[in-house]
């Protein structure tokens, strides 16, 4: 918010201004459940939030890709074991060395200033 010019923000020109911040825990549980898919139940998914806790939406979404790449290319190469309905799928540890990789889009400083647009901005 605070790129925009306040005369943008003034109130008559919006009855809302709802802040949405990073996702919670539960929200991030959610978000690596769905990317985890039917691997999930394989996943330490806790630790997956725990994990990527400055991370966006489309922050877990690229570390979720980048642990599914990981576990293809194993299962290409011959290197993953495979069960009764093929190759395991991605591991705790695929996603855990892919959030490793990633760069969380939000950082503490970003959150505090955010802070504060809420304290100045926000209309709900």
């Amino acid at each position: 918010m605070r790129s925009l010019d306040p005369a943008f923000l003034r109130p008559g020109r919006f009855d809302y201004v709802i802040p949405v911040g990073p996702p919670d825990p539960a929200a991030r549980q959610a978000i690596w459940a769905r990317y985890a898919g039917v691997s999930q139940h394989r996943v330490d998914i806790d630790a997956l939030v725990g994990a990527s806790e400055l991370f966006s939406p489309a922050d877990i979404e690229h570390a979720a890709r980048i642990g599914a790449q990981a576990a293809f290319e194993r299962a290409v190469l011959g290197e993953a074991p495979a069960g009764p309905a093929g190759p395991a799928g991605a591991s705790t540890e695929d996603y855990l060395g892919a959030i490793a990789q990633c760069r969380p889009t939000a950082t503490p400083e970003l959150l505090a200033a955010f802070a504060e647009d809420i304290g100045s901005h926000a209309r709900l």
